[in-house]
């Protein structure tokens, strides 16, 4: 049934053309009863019936022309003197189809020439039988109620297709805004691991690196020195995995969210300190202070100071050159919390800083000015007077957007 079904939607004129020959049959049946009429009189029946099977055949091909053509034959049955027979219903059937398309012209049309029908019929053909006004008018609005009903039908349908469609329209268009915010949130999900990836990378590979290279150049000549190195590249080598293994811990978890106490924390503000005695360990002097009350932020905050602090520590290392020293300030302000790393050391060139970043692939200060974007805050980045570099941070208490 489905099937007959797609086959009859695929096939309108078909459809229609069938319709139309079964009621030319039934016009041959009709003018073959009326042995009473002239050859003249027959004639027209005939030419009417062939017009009008031909609009109700082609009536959704050509919805407007059928109109016309049906108006023209109606005009000309009263002209002619052909009373109305089984051959005018497709009058009825083009009204309604025109009514249901969107040519609101043409639905004017229909509607003004259905009810303007009887009234020429009655007029052409006047009923002798009673002299009351009343009969009349009820005869009148019988004989105008099958085109009124057909244009309400037609109109109705029209109006639930344009809903339907509206409503295709919309779900078509929600379809796409929700594959467009499932690619900016797949985007915006790798740029926030391509950060984390970035800073634990770059801060412990780097420190992994300066202490392997010290453990080589004292290897012979001091021994306990080396072993420190070994042990302090072996401590930042965990701490990497373990950060490392909380980022991908957090992937594999199908709800985003890992199980408590299964993976490590997210750094905060009370880390910096173990951060920068680990840069001391490495061997970059740093100076470390805290002004005003210490006091919790929202977890974003403090995840975005310590990367800072982190990155800016690692690009002082990098490019900093031989005995360059560091310094980290933090600021507990009323509605916020400020940050300031300098370093002396030589900086990066100029043009790795002009462009974004000083990591040599231009991710260092980008991914700052990402990260203090995100929670609302602003970041001031640039060559320190005198030499070296300077980071300034100032991020809100409450993270914006």
């Amino acid at each position: 049934m489905h099937r007959l079904y797609e086959f009859l939607r695929r096939h309108p004129t078909g459809v229609d053309s069938f319709w139309a020959v079964l009621l030319l049959g039934l016009c041959a049946l009709t003018m073959t009863d009326s042995g009473m009429v002239s050859p003249l009189h027959r004639v027209g029946m005939v030419g009417v019936s062939l017009l009008m099977c031909t609009v109700l055949a082609l009536r959704r091909r050509m919805p407007e022309k059928m109109l016309i053509l049906a108006i023209a034959v109606g005009l000309a049955q009263l002209v002619f003197g052909i009373e109305a027979n089984i051959y005018d219903v497709p009058m009825l059937v083009i009204v309604y189809t025109v009514a249901s398309g969107t040519r609101r012209w043409a639905s004017r049309v229909a509607l003004g020439g259905g009810l303007a029908a009887p009234v020429l019929y009655l007029w052409r053909w006047p009923d002798n039988s009673s002299d009351s006004l009343t009969h009349d008018l009820l005869g009148l609005a019988f004989a105008a109620f099958p085109f009124l009903l057909s244009w309400v039908l037609g109109d109705r349908m029209r109006t639930r297709r344009a809903y339907w469609d509206q409503l295709e329209e919309r779900a078509t268009r929600l379809e796409k805004e929700r594959e467009q915010q499932a690619k900016m949130a797949v985007t915006a999900e790798r740029a926030r691991i391509a950060r984390e990836l970035h800073d634990v990378v770059a801060h412990n590979v780097s420190v992994m690196v300066v202490q392997a290279d010290g453990a080589a150049y004292v290897l012979d000549s001091s021994p306990e020195q080396a072993k420190q190195a070994l042990e302090t590249i072996s401590g930042t080598g965990r701490q990497a995995l373990a950060e490392m293994r909380r980022l991908l811990g957090v992937l594999r978890t199908e709800d985003g969210s890992a199980p408590a106490g299964e993976y490590v924390p997210q750094p905060d503000v009370e880390q910096i300190e173990e951060l920068v005695e680990q840069v001391r360990g490495a061997g970059l002097p740093v100076d470390y202070r805290v002004e005003g009350s210490a006091r919790p932020l929202p977890s974003g905050v403090e995840l975005t100071a310590y990367r800072i602090v982190q990155e800016a520590l690692t690009n002082t290392r990098k490019h900093g050159g031989p005995d360059a020293g560091a310094s980290v300030r933090l600021t507990y302000f009323d509605d916020g919390l400020g940050l300031l790393v300098e370093d002396d050391g030589r900086g990066a060139q100029h043009e790795l800083y002009e462009s974004g970043g000083v990591d040599g692939m231009g991710h260092g200060l980008i991914g700052m000015r990402e990260r203090v974007g995100m929670v609302g805050g602003t970041l001031d980045a640039g060559p320190r007077p005198g030499g070296g570099f300077r980071i300034s941070v100032l991020l809100p208490a409450k993270p914006g957007r």
